[in-house]
Order: C-alpha cells, then sequence, then structure tokens
C-alpha cells in the first residue's frame, strides 16, 4: 500500500509524463507544417524572381555562375532542370554527369502536370532532407523547371529550445502541485477523467463534446489543443467519407459510361452487321441496292467513329494534353458554317443567327465543337426554332424544347451525368462536359438557365 505522498508522487510523474509526451507531439507537428509553409512560400517567391531573370537571358546553359552566387546569398539548393528532366544548372558542388535524371521525380511530375510541384524526402546526392518546390517555366517555346529546395533539419533545432522551455514549465507545475491538497489532487483528478472520457470518444469516432477547462493554463492549454486535434480528426473523417462518395461516384459513371456506350454502339453495330450479312448472303442482289445497303454500312462506321472521338478528345481534356491554337476568329462566320452543316442532318429545322459579328482569339475546331454541340442538344430536344444570339458578351443558344427540371440544372454538369426523367440523356453524359473543358481551356463560361417544358438558354460567356 502506498503512503499518499508516494501517490501524489507517482501520479503526477505520470501526468508529467504524459502532458510533456502530448505537447511534445502536438507542438512538434504544428511547429513543422508553420515552418514547412514558411519554407513553401519563400521558395515560391524565389522561384518567380529567378523566372523572370531566366526570361530575361540570351542562352539559359550559361547560368550556372547565377545559380551558386544565389546558393550564396539565399543558402538554397537550387537546380535548372530541361524538359527530358536533364539537370543543366546544380547549385551545390556536384558534378552534372553525376546526378540522375530527373523526370521522375514526385516534384517534377507535379511541376509538368498543374504548373507546380513539391515534395520533401532525402536527397540521393547529399543525403539530407530537403523540401523541394518546383515550377514549369517556357523560355523561346522550351520548357524548364526551375527547382529550389532548403533544409527540413532546421526545424530539430528549433525545436528543441522549445521543448527545453516546455519541460521546465511543467516540472515547475508539478512540484507546485505535488505540494497542493489532496481537494486539488480530486479536481486534478476529475480533469483527467475528463480528458480521459474525450481522448476515448474521440478514438471511438463519436462525435465529441467541446473539452472546457479552466481550472490551471496547463490544463486550458491541453484541451485546446485536443479540440485542435479533435476538429483536424474530425475534418479527415469527413473529407475520408467524401473521397469515399467520389469512389462509389466514380464507379458508377463508369458503370453509366459502359452502359452508355453498349447502347450507342448497339444500333450503328447491329445495322452494319445485319447490311453487311444481306450482302453476302444475297449474290443477285441488284447494286443500286446494294450500295444503298453499303451507304448505310459508311454511315453507321462513321457514327462509330465519332464516338470514339469523343471519347478520346474527353480523355485529354481531363487529363490536360489537348493543346490549343488560339488565332483572331470571326464568331459569325464559325457559327454560321456550325449551323450549315447541321442543316444538312436536321433538314426540316431551322437555326437563326442574331447579333453583330465579333472576333475573338480562339482555337476555330474546339470552339466549333462545343457550339455545334449545344446548338444539336437544342435541336434534339425541341421542335421549334433555335435562335443563336451573338453579343459583345456572349453568344447565347435559345430553345423552346422540353427544358431542365431545376432540381438537375446543379448536376448536369457532371461528367456522364444524365437527366432520366425527362429523355435529356445529354450524348453519353460527354457533350456538356467537353463544352466546359473547352470554354475552360479558353478562360470562357458556360451559364445555363432553364425551365422545364419551357425551353432552355445555354449562354457562353467570354
Amino acid at each position: 500500500m502506498l503512503k499518499i505522498h508516494q501517490l501524489f508522487f507517482r501520479t503526477y510523474i505520470s501526468i508529467f509524463a504524459a502532458i510533456l509526451i502530448t505537447l511534445t507531439l502536438v507542438t512538434y507537428f504544428w511547429a513543422k507544417n508553420l515552418y514547412l509553409n514558411q519554407i513553401e512560400k519563400n521558395l515560391i517567391q524565389n522561384i518567380d524572381t529567378l523566372s523572370i531573370v531566366l526570361n530575361e537571358m540570351q542562352d539559359i546553359y550559361n547560368i550556372t555562375n547565377i545559380v551558386k552566387n544565389l546558393r550564396t546569398e539565399l543558402n538554397l539548393r537550387i537546380t535548372i532542370i530541361n524538359e527530358d528532366g536533364k539537370v543543366i544548372a546544380e547549385s551545390d558542388k556536384l558534378e552534372l554527369s553525376d546526378i540522375n535524371n530527373h523526370a521522375n521525380r514526385v516534384e517534377i511530375i507535379q511541376a509538368r502536370n498543374v504548373g507546380m510541384g513539391k515534395d520533401t524526402r532525402k536527397s540521393e546526392t547529399l543525403k539530407k532532407e530537403f523540401l523541394y518546390i518546383a515550377k514549369k517555366i517556357t523560355i523561346e517555346n522550351h520548357i524548364y523547371y526551375i527547382r529550389m529546395a532548403d533544409y527540413t533539419n532546421k526545424i530539430t533545432d528549433n525545436f528543441m529550445k522549445l521543448t527545453f522551455n516546455i519541460f521546465l514549465f511543467i516540472t515547475f507545475f508539478l512540484i507546485i502541485a505535488f505540494l497542493a491538497t489532496y481537494f486539488i489532487s480530486i479536481r486534478i483528478k476529475k480533469e483527467a477523467d475528463s480528458i480521459l472520457y474525450f481522448l476515448t470518444q474521440l478514438s471511438n469516432k463519436k462525435q465529441s463534446f467541446p473539452l472546457n477547462s479552466t481550472y490551471t493554463y496547463e490544463f486550458y492549454k491541453i484541451a485546446k489543443l485536443l479540440n485542435k486535434v479533435a476538429i483536424k480528426l474530425s475534418k479527415k473523417e469527413r473529407q475520408k467519407s467524401k473521397q469515399t462518395a467520389k469512389l462509389k461516384l466514380a464507379n458508377r459513371q463508369k458503370d453509366e459510361i459502359i452502359s452508355a456506350l453498349s447502347h450507342e454502339f448497339k444500333n450503328p453495330i447491329a445495322i452494319i452487321s445485319g447490311y453487311s450479312e444481306t450482302i453476302l448472303n444475297d449474290e443477285q442482289m441488284p447494286q443500286a441496292m446494294k450500295n444503298k445497303f453499303l451507304r448505310k454500312i459508311q454511315t453507321n462506321a462513321i457514327k462509330m467513329s465519332h464516338i470514339i472521338d469523343k471519347l478520346r478528345l474527353t480523355l485529354k481534356l481531363e487529363e490536360g494534353k489537348q493543346e490549343i491554337l488560339l488565332l483572331p476568329c470571326s464568331m459569325k462566320k464559325l457559327i454560321d458554317n456550325c449551323v450549315s452543316d447541321l442543316n444538312d442532318k436536321y433538314k426540316n429545322r431551322e437555326i437563326i443567327v442574331l447579333g453583330e459579328d465579333i472576333t475573338l482569339n480562339v482555337d476555330e475546331t474546339l470552339i466549333s465543337m462545343a457550339i455545334s454541340n449545344l446548338i444539336e442538344n437544342a435541336l434534339k430536344y425541341s421542335e421549334d426554332e433555335v435562335i443563336v444570339k451573338i453579343n459583345e458578351n456572349s453568344i447565347c443558344i435559345i430553345d423552346k424544347g422540353i427544358g431542365i427540371e431545376i432540381n438537375e440544372l446543379e448536376n448536369i454538369n457532371q461528367k456522364f451525368y444524365r437527366v432520366s426523367n425527362n429523355g435529356w440523356n445529354n450524348s453519353l453524359g460527354l457533350g456538356l462536359f467537353i463544352v466546359q473543358s473547352v470554354l475552360s481551356l479558353h478562360n470562357f463560361s458556360l451559364e445555363i438557365s432553364s425551365e422545364f417544358e419551357k425551353g432552355s438558354q445555354f449562354c457562353i460567356k467570354y
């Protein structure tokens, strides 16, 4: 059986250890994140400055001296990499021939895809951990990557001082607490039980109540930090739920696209198979009828090819691999060409083009595809004339067809989404996704307004 002072001593020593470990871990990761965020901001600013210098240089392959001078001034590791991943300049004293190709570095892959990338890892050449930031730039139609890196081990030195100060503070608190009365120990036990219950609820992923403690400053800080941890865990749990929902949606979309493809291919394949089998089995078939059947086969083969082309374009747009060529283009002339092509397909329909001509810098092929898609959707889902209005701010396609229900409008831009209640199926669900992607490449936007059974209006804003 322990004496009271022994029990107090053991209890407070245990509390001391728990508080020290908790504060050490939480403070470390919190401070590290703040430090790394600051490093990242500084690196991005330095990269932007260096990119301006590079754009003004006549020969980028003569940048070695500049890079080494910057290394001295900024105490950063600086690397210039060409499009193939070859290092063409390095601030540290390394032979370029000894440096491996950087094309598969995480930060370079991210920069290649989205313009900016980052990664934290141990350098294979310098054997130290760095935070790497890389940015893609274009100089004289050639792509280069500026990569800057800073040491992450600086935080360890600063953190040791912080840990020592926290240790002294908590030690002083425990000495005072050891001399406190039995009633104070009861209150501390109550606070500890509250924290324990909070952590139990948190570990069981139950909805935790806010942990409040005003008994001492230390308990207040612990409660505050634990509340922050609880909030972060709650956010991560919500993010996890959202990610799970996205995965389920992606699987459902895959099933839908496979189903849609089967539906779209079924009819042309049946026609091609039927007409070709008829031609093969009937050797006495008149030439005129044979030509008619062959034209049917060709038409449906072209239709299948168009579906495949649309899917390929969708993948390119989704992966950001579709390049655009911006040239001045008369929108009136472009729309007239789209209308002319659609008139051949919808011979008994009227498409009215209103407004004055306007010239925009666009990729004519992609914009034609987007506008044709919107006009054809209007033709498919209305029986009256379709109006195309051109003005200085937008191009609007207006129909008086079946329209779209209000509760469906917010979902219509989703890839592969198809409205099922009113027959509006958006052609595999790819049509508006392609339109939105093409407009995004041009920094245009699409505004949709519709009222069920009263028509729709699709406006391209530029």
